[in-house]
């Protein structure tokens, strides 16, 4: 077998398709709760916090006195405390939404209760009760 067809071959099962799929709706969900958790739910936390940008938020380790992280980078080492937990609540948000959704396709791949057994044909009937009179 040539090296183009197993190429071939393993590019076009069901699964590597599948895969391709899910990375890219996971790369645009992303983001998605990216703009979610930058434009809609730091800012609330920045405001609860000191009315900041909360990505601003960060520690000086070579006695910078920017007031931007950019600026405080360009400068020097910065401990940005902000950055990891807006991250952080990125990760979180993300986590409990595939959470969600993978309780709902377990919850709809429950298998229903099985159907009850077709009915018995007449004629197996009779045999049984034939049977069943043979051995009395």
């Amino acid at each position: 077998m040539s090296f183009s067809s197993e190429f071939k071959e393993f590019a076009l099962k069901g699964n590597v398709m599948d895969l391709a799929v899910g990375v890219i709706i996971g790369g645009a969900f992303g983001k998605i709760v990216d703009s979610f958790v930058g434009d809609l739910i730091m800012p609330i936390v920045g405001k609860i916090f000191g009315g900041l940008d909360f990505n601003n938020y960060f520690i000086p380790l070579a006695g910078q006195t920017a007031t931007t992280l950019v600026e405080a980078k360009k400068a020097g080492a910065v401990f940005a405390y902000g950055s990891f937990v807006t991250i952080l609540i990125n990760f979180i948000i993300l986590a409990f939404v595939i959470f969600m959704m993978v309780k709902q396709m377990n919850r709809m791949k429950r298998e229903e209760p099985a159907a009850p057994p077709p009915p018995t044909p007449e004629d197996v009937v009779l045999l049984r009760e034939i049977r069943d009179s043979l051995k009395k």
